[in-house]
């Protein structure tokens, strides 16, 4: 029987869980980009992040018999995920704040006075936000990327990250603020 490419993530997991091998191939195939691209920018680390990305996927796959679904999909793997990133940075112990709301970021990068190619000027922008982003402290990070990678709401990123909504906002908040601060230099 095929697995309806249709079906909610939440109904593909309890497929998976009940036998289906196809709804996993179509979970995977749903949410590996913005998994992946969640630990990368967590962690800044390529060979790191795949490992961890192997880890969260296993750990789904076990867990898999225990599934209830008691909220989004997406929510349950990013607390997975996240929860993994937590035992990595207490293993390495790398002396990272992840509390820190008012850490500084580096000042903006002037616009050019001449006008350049249009690609280059995407790319110079493209650089300028990925360089900001990995200047916000890790849980500000983790916030913006759970809502724009993973599409969590508040709630959801606040359930993912273990901590309650007004301090999943703040975080959001925050992390937004000094990105439009770093780009006001390109509007």
């Amino acid at each position: 029987m095929p697995t309806d490419t249709d079906a909610t993530d939440e109904a593909l997991m309890l497929g998976y869980r009940d036998g289906d091998a196809a709804a996993f191939d179509l979970l995977y195939g749903r949410h590996k980009g913005g998994v992946y691209r969640y630990l990368l920018r967590q962690c800044r680390n390529a060979a790191l992040a795949d490992e961890l990305f192997q880890d969260v996927w296993m750990n789904l796959i076990r867990a898999r018999a225990s599934y209830t679904v008691q909220a989004k999909f997406s929510t349950y793997l990013y607390r997975i995920a996240h929860n993994r990133l937590m035992d990595q940075f207490r293993r390495d112990d790398c002396g990272v704040s992840l509390d820190d709301e008012s850490a500084p970021i580096d000042e903006p990068v002037a616009p050019r006075s001449t006008e350049p190619e249009p690609g280059t000027v995407a790319r110079e922008q493209a650089a300028q936000l990925l360089a900001l982003l990995d200047a916000l402290p890790d849980e500000q990070r983790a916030a913006f990327v759970l809502q724009q990678e993973g599409g969590l709401s508040i709630e959801e990123i606040a359930v993912a990250t273990g901590v309650t909504r007004e301090t999943a906002k703040s975080r959001l908040r925050y992390a937004l603020a000094k990105l439009r601060q770093g780009m006001q230099a390109w509007q």
